[in-house]
């Protein structure tokens, strides 16, 4: 009864967190005591892709500083307003790889399911920031047209829960799903890419950890952190304990313009993920959507960065430099 009530805290805990997140970016502003002139762009930017950042986040960033890495993650900028040759809408082909509402499949034996359109932060360089949620049905229609195209194909071995972001779903509907999904004998493996654990470790509950560690499916875990800076104690604690459960525990980067585009920063991050039981995974180049060209980092560049990074740390800590495009069988390695 006891460990009941626990849980019940943590839930409620989690989804008061993000109750509480900053959505107006006058709000943001005045928080971090920046200039009241970055006001004006940030409304109009956030009118096309609002502002999303719960308070524990925006807490890591340093006052005063309108560059500071978490910050320019988060904050509206009125180059998302530019239209730049070669970004698009939709620069990885996830509509062409679309093989049931919210199902997506691009790569052999695996196939990877939009639960839903929510995130607990909306990061400006977003690949699905222009996503046509609302065409791919309601959460339940999504799951069961998706395992019934899941069943019917025995190449598929591995399921990827995506979004938006999967552990925006409570605790007992992703059970549900996950427990349909151990009914099809072919699965093997349940990967989740989720940026909760980042921006909102609270998400990762006792009932979560059961659900995932009592599957007959092996989870694996693929969070998404972009700078050391994001990984504090709360988010520490909350990767021990799904490390603690023995749960993998991968991460994935973007490569960012003025967030992570310095040697310095990806060996820090790469050294404090290890520190939190995460390996490095990849390191992406930016999908080019529209809105997020002020963030890109030439490929030249990029490559360059990778040699310094291979000098300063060992082969395990180097994650791998690669980028996707639409109509691939894999992402592409950039060497």
């Amino acid at each position: 009864m006891v460990a009941r009530r626990s849980a019940g805290c943590q839930t409620h805990r989690w989804k008061r967190e993000l109750a509480a997140a900053f959505t107006r970016p006058e709000e943001l502003l005045e928080a971090l005591n920046l200039d009241r002139r970055l006001l004006a762009p940030a409304q109009e930017a956030a009118t096309g892709f609002r502002l999303l950042v719960p308070r524990g986040y925006a807490a890591l960033m340093e006052r005063g500083n309108p560059h500071d890495p978490l910050l320019r993650q988060a904050l509206p900028l009125a180059q998302e307003l530019e239209d730049r040759i070669g970004f698009s809408p939709d620069p990885v082909g996830d509509r062409s790889a679309m093989r049931a509402p919210g199902l997506l499949q691009k790569y052999q034996g695996r196939a990877l399911l939009v639960l839903t359109g929510a995130c607990a932060i909306h990061c400006r360089y977003c690949f699905r920031r222009h996503f046509p949620y609302a065409e791919s049905a309601t959460i339940a229609d999504r799951a069961a047209a998706a395992t019934a195209q899941i069943a019917a194909d025995s190449n598929i071995s591995e399921v990827i829960l995506s979004g938006g972001d999967p552990l925006m779903l409570d605790d007992e509907p992703l059970a549900a799903l996950i427990k349909d999904l151990e009914g099809i004998a072919h699965l093997k493996r349940l990967r989740l890419h989720t940026r909760l654990p980042i921006v909102l470790p609270a998400r990762i509950t006792a009932t979560l950890r059961h659900t995932l560690t009592t599957s007959r499916l092996q989870a694996v875990v693929v969070v998404h952190a972009n700078h050391a800076r994001e990984l504090g104690e709360d988010v520490r604690r909350a990767l021990g304990r799904l490390r603690h459960a023995g749960i993998p525990l991968l991460n994935q980067s973007v490569l960012l313009r003025g967030v992570n585009d310095r040697a310095e920063d990806l060996v820090d991050l790469s050294e404090r993920l290890f520190d939190s039981g995460v390996l490095p995974y990849y390191l992406h180049l930016l999908d080019k959507v529209s809105g997020a060209a002020h963030f890109e980092v030439p490929e030249e560049s990029a490559v360059k960065l990778m040699d310094r990074l291979r000098t300063r740390l060992p082969g395990y800590l180097v994650p791998r430099l690669v980028k996707e495009e639409a109509g691939r069988p894999y992402k592409i390695p950039v060497l």
